[in-house]
C-alpha cells in the first residue's frame, strides 16, 4: 500500500507538471505565484534542488510528432505530499465539514494581501474582500493580525467580521451573551452603556511600548530603509528595504532598547523583527478566545479552520490541530516546517479557496 501511495503522488506530480506544460503551450492559462521569504535575517532565498522523475512522451498538437518532455519533482512537491493543497483536497475536506458549524480564521499580510516593500501598501483587492464579505456573511469570520486592530480593520473595510490586532493582543469580541464553557472566564469588559470594549490582555503595557517605540526610532533612524510600525501593543521594525550590509547593526540596535527588560521581548517574521510584551497570549489564545466567546469552544460540531503565512501563526494552527476535527492551512510557496495540515502557495489561492468555501455553502444548505 506504501508504495501504491507514492507512485499515485508522482502520478499526480506528473499531471501537474503536463498542466504546465500545456500552459506554456498556449492550451490554457492560469495565475502566477511569487516565491516568499521563510526567514527574516537570511540574505538569499532558499534554494529548492529538483531531482528527474521520468520522461513523458506527448504529441505535438500540430504536427502531432513525438516530444519527449523531462518532468521533475522538487523539494516543495515532497512537502505538498505531507501538507496537501487545500485545493486538490477541497472536495474531501467539505465532505467531512458537512453538518458541522464552520467558523473562519484569517491571518492578513501574505494571507488576504501579497507581501510588499511598504506595510502601508498591504492592499487586499476587491475581488478579495469580496469573498472574504461572503465567506463572512456565512460563517463567523476573524482576521486575526500583526497589525493594529484599527489599521487592519482600515485595511479590509467590512464590518461583518470580528479583528483581533496585535497578535491577538487586542481583540474585539462578538456583541452577544457570553457563556464560558471552562474555568477561562476571559473577563470581557462592557462600558457604562453596555457596549463591548476590546480584549486587551496587555493593557497594562501600553505605557511603556510607547516609551519604547520611540526609543526604536531614534536607535534605528540612521538605517537607511528601516521602517518602525506602531502597532498598539507591539511595534514591528521592518527591513525589507534595508542592505544587508546593516542587518547586523539593526539587530542590535533594536536588541538594546530592550535589553534587561524581562516585560518585553523579540520576536522575528517575514523581514521584520517585532517587540511585545512577554506575556502567554498569541494567536492560538485568540482563536480559543473567540471560540470560548461565540459559545463554541464545547462543541464537538464545529469545525474551525484558520489560514494563515506566518510563524506566528503556528501557534493558532497547534490549537486547530488540538481539536483533532479543525483544518489549519499555511499559505507557503517553499517547503518549512509547519503544524498545518494543509497549504495554499500564495493569496491568489487563498482567494479561490474561499471562493469555492462560499460557493460550496451556497449550494449545500
Amino acid at each position: 500500500m506504501k508504495y501504491m501511495f507514492l507512485l499515485l503522488v508522482a502520478f499526480k506530480i506528473i499531471d501537474k507538471k503536463f498542466s504546465k506544460l500545456q500552459e506554456v503551450m498556449g492550451f490554457q492559462t492560469s495565475h502566477s505565484t511569487t516565491r516568499l521569504s521563510q526567514s527574516v535575517f537570511k540574505t538569499k532565498e532558499d534554494s529548492i534542488d529538483e531531482i528527474p522523475l521520468l520522461q513523458r512522451t506527448t504529441m505535438n498538437s500540430t504536427d502531432h510528432t513525438q516530444i519527449n518532455t523531462n518532468f521533475i519533482v522538487t523539494e516543495y512537491d515532497s512537502w505538498v505530499v505531507g501538507h496537501p493543497s487545500a485545493l486538490v483536497s477541497f472536495d474531501r475536506m467539505m465532505k467531512a465539514a458537512t453538518g458541522k458549524r464552520i467558523v473562519v480564521f484569517l491571518d492578513y499580510d501574505g494571507t488576504l494581501s501579497p507581501i510588499v516593500n511598504d506595510p502601508d501598501r498591504a492592499f487586499m483587492s476587491d475581488e478579495m474582500r469580496a469573498v472574504v464579505f461572503k465567506v463572512a456573511s456565512y460563517f463567523p469570520t476573524a482576521i486575526i493580525s500583526g497589525r493594529s486592530r484599527d489599521k487592519v480593520k482600515d485595511f479590509v473595510k467590512l464590518n461583518n467580521l470580528y479583528y483581533a490586532g496585535s497578535h491577538g493582543m487586542d481583540i474585539m469580541a462578538p456583541l452577544i451573551p457570553i457563556t464560558p464553557s471552562d474555568d477561562k472566564h476571559f473577563n470581557i469588559g462592557r462600558n457604562k452603556n453596555g457596549i463591548e470594549v476590546p480584549f486587551q490582555p496587555a493593557k497594562k503595557h501600553l505605557p511603556a511600548i510607547q516609551e519604547i517605540l520611540k526609543r526604536v526610532k531614534n536607535a534605528i533612524k540612521e538605517i537607511k530603509g528601516a521602517i518602525v510600525e506602531d502597532n498598539g501593543f507591539c511595534i514591528s521594525v521592518h527591513f525589507r528595504q534595508v542592505q544587508e550590509k546593516d542587518y547586523g547593526v539593526l539587530e542590535e540596535r533594536v536588541k538594546s532598547v530592550i535589553e534587561n527588560n524581562p516585560q518585553f521581548c523579540l520576536t522575528e517574521g517575514k523581514k521584520v523583527m517585532e517587540i511585545r510584551p512577554s506575556i502567554k497570549w498569541n494567536k492560538g489564545n485568540a482563536v480559543e478566545y473567540f471560540l470560548d466567546t461565540l459559545g463554541l469552544s464545547s462543541y464537538t460540531d464545529v469545525l474551525p479552520m484558520y489560514i494563515g503565512d506566518d510563524k506566528t501563526d503556528e501557534d493558532a494552527f497547534k490549537v486547530i490541530q488540538s481539536t483533532e476535527q479543525g483544518y489549519p492551512i499555511i499559505v507557503s510557496s517553499s517547503p518549512r516546517e509547519t503544524n498545518a495540515s494543509y497549504s495554499l502557495r500564495d493569496p491568489s489561492e487563498v482567494l479561490i479557496f474561499l471562493s469555492w468555501l462560499a460557493k460550496w455553502r451556497e449550494t449545500s444548505y
